[in-house]
């Protein structure tokens, strides 16, 4: 039993890095191309009826993949940064559907929307700065 714990552990520690990593990169071009980039990521608001702040938007949506995949990848602040993750891929999501797109175009939003709140329901995992450092409240 302790030997399939630690491989549980170890996959977290896989997963959460893995796709950590991943999305901070997918996300570093646009939290990099300031207000001109992100003010066409958060036009896709519109898709739910969102039609103000633009700008703040697709900021958030590109600090969500950048901030929040560094988050992810440690394992620090980790469910909120789930949560930023989980509501970026809705979106995007959304926004596939809304235009039509097929399988292919949204499959990576829905595979990603999935691992995100499966992540949200298991936690980090021991290997993390969460589990080292924040106190769980009993």
């Amino acid at each position: 039993m302790r030997k399939d714990k630690n491989l549980l552990q170890a996959g977290l520690l896989l997963l959460r890095v893995g796709i950590g990593v991943s999305i901070f990169f997918h996300g570093l071009p646009k939290i990099t191309g300031g207000p001109e980039t992100w003010t066409a990521i958060g036009g896709t608001m519109s898709n739910l009826g969102i039609n103000f702040a633009p700008t703040f938007w697709g900021f958030m949506a590109a600090f969500a993949e950048t901030i929040g995949g560094i988050l992810f990848a440690l394992g620090l602040f980790f469910r909120p940064a789930a949560l930023l993750l989980i509501g970026t891929m809705t979106v995007a999501l959304v926004m596939h559907f809304s235009q039509g797109d097929d399988f292919m175009k949204y499959g990576h939003a829905l595979d990603l929307l999935i691992v995100f709140a499966a992540a949200l329901l298991t936690g980090p995992g021991k290997h993390s700065f969460d589990a080292k450092y924040i106190p769980r409240i009993a």
